[in-house]
């Protein structure tokens, strides 16, 4: 247990070390500043809006921003929708895969065009080389390029003063994908080369075990994929079970920065938020908020996986390793419990162990993480202005205590800005408790669960909650490759991605035309001790007053029949 806490501290401090650089990095980025790459990376930029006819210069409403969003988003979705359908046609596809069902493409399409990567498909025996590398791979790219240009423009809003403009999406995809992305996945790829994973175009190779059976391996082009699956907080696995393969997690070394990556873009746009509008201390509070509640889940994460199931309480092997089903040996308790935090605080999907495994409440906080909106750090720049929609109505319910309009940085937050954020907010209940509840009564999406009594409601949770906080990782035991859940999911992660950028783009596109106001002796902090602690409260009471009736027949329930020695 020491070395899993001294573990919890490290991590804690690597991804602090190397977000506050990295997000000065990207606020001098954003605002249009040169950045050390730029002398090598200039020509290139600018040769891209020469051949795309962009105007850099040109900055674009809010509405046009969304717009720009939606239609670049739709044309990424038709073409990897019509890659995966014809796949069978294309080239670098040496096992001879056939094209994916409708059903399945479209899922999947979706899934990587929303940065959400949920796979309701095994990679090694389903994707050709050229779909994983032209198609999901390259939507890796571009997806999170989307959140972290859209987060951009929504600080910009945050601190305009009187301007109809939130810069240009064009501009700020390329630059995000340009001088963050591509440097750090190139790092990263030549990282995971060097610890094993493979990188290569070669076919299934085969092997004879020791106990002299035969076994397929699949190869491919994993590392560079893996790499920007992490950095982009994407999650989709070249392999089925994911991390999990030591193919995809060689070693502790590599298990460790794949974790940092999964939260290094997230937490630097924190201290991005906090040098752009001319505040440390603002960026520095809404770490603090992320940091407060991803300690608290991994806390109820660890302390239940590591106390384990009380059945085996006399086993003396049970008593010292904690719950290790479903756990890979190599990492055991400590890095699973970590990592499956990590992963459910941002948008990444990606897991080390399988969460179908986990004790009931070990379950129950990474699905509540997903439930939140993922604002506990969340997706590259979706995790940020998701916890802005709640930075908004924490000063809100702060003006109505004290008796005054709320204030956030100078502008007063009225009734259209906490109109938008409710709308935001509205996006989980409706794909987690609304398209959770027709899974749970329709016998054709019953056929995918897989477990009887509480489990299997936390299985239907688990999945629409992941689909819908665009998360993308899985209960194992969740048969999800069915046409109504590929189908229904898919309208999740629809939801859940672009029914919060719109409404968010409005609050910022709002907050910059208005003027800006000098604080006065009554205007409520936010950046002290205290705003951390309102906004923490506001987060975990708006969640559970929304999810805690289904958390109840689900993960808690289960607890509950744990202790009282029921199975089902």
């Amino acid at each position: 247990m020491a070395t899993d806490i001294f573990q919890f501290i490290l991590y804690a401090g690597v991804v602090t070390a190397l977000a506050w650089p990295l997000g000065l990095y990207l606020a001098r980025l954003y605002q249009g500043g040169p950045v050390v790459a730029s002398q090598l990376l200039d020509p290139v930029e600018r040769g891209f809006y020469a051949l795309a006819g962009i105007r850099a210069d040109q900055g674009q409403h809010w509405t046009r921003y969304a717009l720009s969003v939606l239609a670049f988003s739709l044309g990424c979705f038709a073409l990897l929708y019509a890659m995966l359908r014809l796949q069978h046609l294309l080239p670098l596809n040496p096992q001879g895969f056939g094209p994916l069902s409708p059903d399945l493409a479209f899922n999947t399409a979706v899934s990587f065009v929303t940065n959400t990567n949920w796979q309701a498909y095994g990679g090694e025996t389903t994707m050709s080389y050229f779909s994983q590398m032209a198609g999901l791979a390259v939507q890796n790219f571009v997806s999170a390029g989307v959140g972290m240009a859209v987060c951009a423009a929504i600080v910009r809003g945050f601190f305009a003063r009187e301007q109809k403009t939130l810069g240009n999406f064009w501009v700020d995809l390329t630059r995000s994908i340009l001088y963050v992305l591509l440097p750090l996945s190139v790092v990263m790829t030549v990282f995971l080369v060097w610890q094993g994973v493979p990188q290569n175009l070669t076919a299934s190779v085969a092997a004879t075990t020791v106990e002299g059976a035969q076994q397929t391996i699949s190869q491919g082009p994993a590392a560079s994929q893996i790499a920007i699956k992490q950095l982009g907080t994407n999650g989709g696995g070249f392999w089925n079970a994911n991390s999990a393969v030591p193919y995809e997690n060689p070693t502790p070394l590599a298990n460790f920065v794949e974790m940092v990556a999964i939260l290094l873009i997230p937490a630097a746009f924190c201290f991005m938020f906090g040098r752009m509008v001319r505040d440390m201390r603002q960026g520095v509070a809404i770490f603090a908020a992320m940091g407060v509640l991803f300690l608290g889940a991994l806390a109820l994460t660890y302390g239940s996986e590591i106390a384990g199931n009380p059945a085996f309480a006399s086993l003396p092997v049970e008593q010292t390793a904690g719950n290790m089903e479903g756990k890979e040996v190599r990492f055991g308790v400590g890095n699973s419990a970590l990592w499956a935090t990590a992963t459910t605080a941002a948008s990444n999907g990606s897991v080390n162990s399988m969460h179908d495994s986990f004790m009931p409440l070990g379950a129950l906080a990474p699905m509540l993480l997903m439930q939140v909106g993922e604002v506990v750090f969340g997706g590259v720049g979706s995790g940020l202005y998701g916890m802005l929609s709640f930075v908004v109505l924490t000063v809100f319910l702060a003006g109505l205590m004290v008796g005054r309009t709320p204030e956030y940085l100078g502008k007063k937050i009225e009734a259209r800005e906490v109109k938008l954020s409710v709308i935001a907010f509205l996006v989980m209940p409706v794909g987690v408790l609304g398209l959770g509840a027709l899974a749970a009564v329709l016998p054709i999406a019953l056929s995918a669960v897989q477990d009887a009594g509480p489990h299997g409601l936390s299985e239907i949770l688990y999945a629409y909650s992941s689909a819908t906080g665009n998360n993308g990782s899985a209960f194992a035991g969740f048969g999800a490759n069915v046409p109504y859940h590929n189908t229904m999911q898919g309208i999740a992660m629809l939801l859940g991605r672009f029914v919060y950028i719109v409404p968010m783009l409005a609050v910022a596109g709002s907050l910059a035309a208005k003027k800006a106001a000098p604080a006065s002796s009554g205007t409520f902090p936010t950046h002290g001790p205290l705003f951390v602690t309102l906004l923490v409260a506001v987060i975990l009471i708006l969640g559970g007053l929304t999810f805690f009736p289904a958390l109840a027949l689900g993960p808690i329930a289960e607890q509950v029949s744990m202790l009282a020695g029921q199975t089902f």
